[in-house]
């Protein structure tokens, strides 16, 4: 509904039924970490859907046009900018999503960071001859920057992805108001990528570092096509992830934003490290075993004396 409506009412009631629908995927196992992040992803959710509303009613008080991309008045677009920022996950809006994916099953948390924010993009594609560059910019450096740097002492696989997911939005939002194409191109191929790994990770049984460690002896061909698919979302040279990377970068260059672009490539090598972590440990032929040995790296303190 939100991607093929013209009208605020209906973009908005799309927003609304995409929310509900995935609340029952969330809190199905009926852990209490489930219900937290059901409660968490509603919460946030709701609060991003109203301030959609509101941008756009107070657009329409002001202009009198209901169509999305007849958004004009300078505060809506404010507001709207926050609002699929929010949607979205990407930063400072980005405290909920980590949580969320982190208690939800493995097949709902690749609907969350795929399918789910289709119509978010699709609405940031819509209006982005209104949206504030400079916000825009702003938010992507910070996701980017942020994405790369909170990844890197994580454990916990879903979290890794969720960061690398904010991280991505970065990419894809620093480059939105100059080429959408490159957007929309970059969504599309990290929605494959992430695809691909949510879907081996399910099958492997695979929900942390530890558990990762031992999974190329119980399936070698799907951890070597995991790692393939973790360097190609890195955006390796030779991989397909590097080709909306490359595009983008080149396009900044063009639009004289050679800083931005160097910012936001820097920033991509925090998220190439916790990539090639956990390519590391996907391809561990022989996992490491604890043993006594670790015990003389202890170092004992010398009882204190009284002089």
């Amino acid at each position: 509904t939100t991607i093929t409506s013209n009208h605020w009412i209906m973009a908005w009631a799309g927003l609304e039924i995409n929310t509900l629908s995935i609340l029952p995927l969330i809190s199905k196992s009926h852990h209490p970490r489930a219900i937290e992040a059901a409660t968490k992803y509603f919460l946030t959710q709701a609060t991003a859907s109203a301030l959609v509303l509101f941008s756009s009613m107070t657009n329409a008080w002001y202009t009198g046009q209901w169509d999305i991309t007849q958004m004009t008045h300078p505060t809506s677009c404010l507001i709207l900018t926050s609002a699929i920022a929010m949607k979205l996950g990407m930063v400072p809006f980005h405290f909920w999503f980590p949580e969320v994916l982190q208690g939800s099953p493995l097949t709902t948390g690749l609907l969350l960071s795929t399918i789910m924010k289709l119509p978010p993009i699709t609405l940031l594609l819509m209006t982005h001859h209104s949206l504030n560059p400079t916000l825009l910019t702003c938010m992507a450096i910070m996701s980017a920057a942020l994405g790369g740097w909170m990844g890197l002492n994580q454990t916990q696989v879903r979290k890794v992805l969720a960061f690398s997911s904010i991280s991505h939005l970065g990419w894809m939002t620093i480059i939105l108001s100059f080429n959408p194409k490159l957007t929309l191109l970059n969504f599309y191929l990290y929605t494959l990528m992430t695809l691909s790994i949510f879907l081996t990770l399910n099958t492997i049984k695979v929900l942390k570092l530890s558990t990762l460690i031992t999974s190329w002896t119980k399936a070698p061909s799907l951890s070597a096509m995991l790692l393939l698919t973790l360097l190609s979302l890195a955006g390796l040279p030779p991989l397909t992830g590097f080709l909306p990377k490359w595009l983008i970068i080149q396009e900044l260059t063009k639009q004289n934003m050679a800083p931005m672009a160097t910012m936001i490539s820097l920033f991509s090598l925090l998220g190439l490290y916790f990539y090639l972590r956990l390519a590391y440990c996907a391809t561990i032929t022989l996992p490491p075993h604890t043993t006594n040995h670790m015990k003389q790296w202890h170092s004992h303190k010398p009882a204190s004396t009284l002089i």
